[in-house]
């Protein structure tokens, strides 16, 4: 686990990025400013008021002197971005004040400034719910392509395997084409990674063990990716003691490729998905790093409210790497998989 996030950092540190975090008063947020700023993991930009933000940083004995800092209630780019934002959003009929006060919001400020390529990334979450973040980056970053979902994976780090969870973050109860492209977009963010995505449907029925309407929406899940990636390596449905136990796989799913060794888990609804990744984090003491937002054209990522100061530095240190638009297989190179953390 040490090894994944160390060599993160590295890559981060040779290319640091401009990443703005919108909740510039939040005690974890100034602390994990002081180590990202001291480590030369990114360059930071915090938004609020800058001596109510500065006055706190003292207050906590912290040093952020090199972080810039924005007040979007009173900034010379506002008027700008208030343009911007009625430009994008007119056809909804948003008014011209409308605009202006919605950019007076931080994580709206923050977005534009991604948006209008005057930061490279965001990161937001601490003290904002998850749809605060995803909003404003839909309404002006947007998706990938036209109607494609956004979904949140997380990293979920044990003592010695690496799993990647989704959509533990975003849609409450996808259908069966969003649940194939939830996939996808796992299975293409564990390749940015050097991991070989190994895929598996999660349902309580087992390959066809049990009938019902929520176990056929898996399985039509399952056979949507298939038709598209044929070679990716995807199973489904199953239960998550035959994705993970190779003993339990070959009583249950004798056949299945990924034979109990699963290293992505599809969540048949946000429900499961939220509760699991919390059960694995406090019981298993796994690190849940994320979760890391899949389907925007520039990276915004999201944080729990329950973060930890060293969440924050590792969700910003991935930000990074993904603005830098790099080829994540040099972070492993010299032979990093998944089993070998």
């Amino acid at each position: 686990m040490q090894y994944f996030l160390e060599n993160l950092k590295l890559k981060a540190k040779k290319n640091p990025q401009k990443i703005v975090l919108p909740e510039g008063c939040e005690e974890r947020i100034l602390k994990a400013s002081e180590i990202i700023l001291n480590e030369g993991i990114a360059e930071i930009v915090l938004l609020g008021n800058k001596e109510e933000i500065e006055k706190k940083a003292e207050e906590l004995g912290l040093n952020i002197k090199k972080a810039e800092i924005i007040d979007p209630k009173n900034n010379k780019h506002a008027t700008k971005y208030a343009e911007e934002f009625f430009r994008l959003r007119k056809h909804k009929n948003i008014s011209h004040e409308e605009a202006a006060k919605k950019i007076r919001d931080m994580n709206y400020f923050g977005t534009m400034m991604v948006h209008m390529n005057e930061a490279d990334g965001m990161v937001s979450g601490t003290i904002h719910p998850t749809g605060d973040t995803i909003l404003p980056a839909l309404q002006i970053i947007k998706t990938k392509e036209p109607f494609h979902k956004v979904s949140g994976v997380f990293f979920m780090m044990l003592e010695d395997k690496l799993l990647l969870f989704a959509d533990c973050a975003v849609t409450i109860e996808p259908n069966s084409r969003e649940l194939a492209e939830i996939a996808i977009d796992t299975a293409q963010t564990a390749k940015k990674f050097g991991i070989e995505a190994r895929i598996a449907m999660l349902s309580f029925s087992t390959n066809g063990s049990a009938k019902h309407p929520f176990v056929d929406k898996i399985a039509e899940a399952t056979e949507i990716v298939k038709s598209q990636k044929h070679k990716l390596i995807i199973e489904g449905e199953m239960q998550v003691d035959s994705a993970l136990v190779p003993e339990v796989s070959k009583r249950k799913f004798p056949d299945s490729k990924i034979a109990g060794d699963a290293n992505i888990l599809i969540f048949p609804d946000l429900q499961s998905g939220n509760i699991a990744y919390k059960l694995v984090e406090r019981l298993a003491h796994a690190k849940a790093v994320g979760p890391i937002l899949q389907g925007l054209k520039k990276p915004v990522n999201d944080l729990s409210r329950g973060c930890s100061v060293n969440d924050i530095v590792n969700v910003v240190a991935i930000t990074v790497c993904e603005a830098q638009e790099l080829d994540y297989k040099e972070i492993f190179a010299g032979g990093w998989t998944s089993q070998t953390l």
